[in-house]
């Protein structure tokens, strides 16, 4: 039903939530002006307006595409906007206090993650049928990468045990796309343009997912002071950020424009 729910009336509501949030920070930001220098503050900025222009992009290309794929990029677009409202706090606290803003991260990540793991099955489904298990098996991986990765980071536990939860959730996730009924479905049953959408999604998914560990590497398995660590882990997850959540989007809308104009031409 969010096909039929999402179009002008949705993107001007996101545009009035991004406006008072903006304000609001604004307001809250007078003695924690952005240095020149910051290039980790400047590096928030820079995502939250990718992340702001995607949402409004994604929600008006709804109107582009077959109905079938409509929910595809909603989802794409609230991505983009939970990312882009937690961005603009995660901004502050970073300006404000030289830390990292670990709490509205992973409180971002819990909902934007889950959300790009349901284009794996939403994709496939809009060309063919998928059991509910490939939808809950991305979800427990999702899950386990989280929550490992936030007990690490957020001290519950020792670093190493928390990082390798974390990738055990991630490794789940690869065997389900790759090799589980995820990968088979899309290479038994889906048209050529989803197996390629698929097949560039999932390699995100390795190689622009890596860049996370690194990221936990270098703030916290290195040994570096805490300034250094903490200007190293957020600038990673950044621009992993980039490449995880908008681009991951451009991908499913891509297939979901040629998808929709080849099936006009039948």
């Amino acid at each position: 039903m969010l096909h039929k729910i999402v179009g002008p009336k949705m993107v001007a509501g996101s545009v009035l939530l991004f406006a008072t949030t903006f304000s609001t920070q604004a307001a809250a930001a007078t003695n924690t002006l952005l240095e020149p220098n910051d290039f980790v503050g400047i590096s928030f900025w820079l995502i939250t307006m990718a992340l702001m222009a995607s949402t409004a992009f994604f929600f008006l290309e709804r109107d582009r595409v077959a109905a079938k794929w409509k929910t595809s990029l909603t989802v794409s677009g609230l991505v983009t906007l939970v990312a882009a409202v937690h961005y603009l706090y995660m901004r502050e606290v970073w300006v404000a206090t030289g830390t990292s803003p670990t709490v509205f991260r992973y409180i971002d990540w819990l909902v934007t993650v889950p959300l790009l793991m349901i284009e794996f099955y939403l994709i496939l489904s809009a060309v063919t049928a998928v059991s509910k298990g490939v939808f809950w098996r991305l979800m427990v991986g999702t899950l386990v990468m989280l929550v490992g990765g936030y007990l690490g980071e957020a001290g519950y536990m020792q670093v190493w045990p928390a990082f390798i939860i974390g990738m055990a959730g991630w490794a789940f996730i690869l065997y389900e796309i790759f090799f589980g009924e995820a990968g088979k479905i899309n290479a038994q049953s889906a048209p050529a343009s989803v197996q390629s959408a698929f097949s560039t999604m999932r390699w995100i998914v390795t190689i622009g997912w890596a860049i996370y560990p690194i990221g936990y590497f270098a703030g916290y398995l290195t040994g570096s002071g805490p300034e250094s660590s903490a200007a190293a882990l957020n600038l990673i997850y950044n621009l992993a950020d980039v490449l995880n959540k908008i681009a991951f989007g451009l991908i499913i809308w891509s297939v979901a424009v040629s998808e929709s104009e080849a099936a006009a031409k039948r």
